[in-house]
């Protein structure tokens, strides 16, 4: 195995994993890609992440769970969120349970987050078709679907909610 470059001694697939998990919660994918880009081996990676998986200290689950709560703090729509926790290695089982799961919290109402996100940003719906666009199109790249952008179009400036 290769030595660290602080010259702190031996690193270990584990030692690196460890200290990258003690900062914030890494899908399996990105831990792994972590330990290549130090040049531990494939096969003592997936030896790790596997232990690390059977000790509880990662999981998928919790990093899609904290994830998705992160972008939902940030105003970011479902489309989004999903094609980058796909992005992060997770399947489409993990990403529907981690929706499931906020769903069943109560975070995760899109048509107000569209809503507040769109009131945030702009003052009002706009006066011509290329103001309104603007804001469709600030909705879009939030990744709210079409549903969602019209719901908050309609609703984010009135006082009637």
């Amino acid at each position: 195995m290769l030595g660290d470059a602080s010259g702190g001694g031996e690193s270990t697939p584990r030692s690196d994993a460890i200290r990258l998990l003690a900062r914030r919660e890494y899908s399996r994918q990105e831990l792994a890609e972590r330990l290549a880009a130090k040049g531990h081996e494939a096969e003592a990676i997936a030896e790790c992440l596997e232990a690390l998986v059977d000790q509880g200290l990662q999981s998928d689950e919790r990093f899609a769970e904290g994830f998705l709560r992160s972008r939902i703090l940030r105003g970011q729509g479902p489309m989004k969120i999903r094609l980058d926790l796909e992005r992060r290695g997770l399947d489409r089982e993990e990403i529907r349970h981690a929706f499931d799961e906020a769903a069943r919290r109560g975070e995760g109402d899109w048509f107000a987050l569209a809503r507040e996100a769109l009131a945030r940003r702009f003052p009002g719906p706009g006066d011509t078709p290329r103001e309104r666009a603007r804001r469709e199109r600030f909705l879009a790249g939030r990744g709210f679907d079409f549903d969602q952008v019209r719901h908050a179009l309609e609703t984010a400036w009135s006082t009637d909610d």
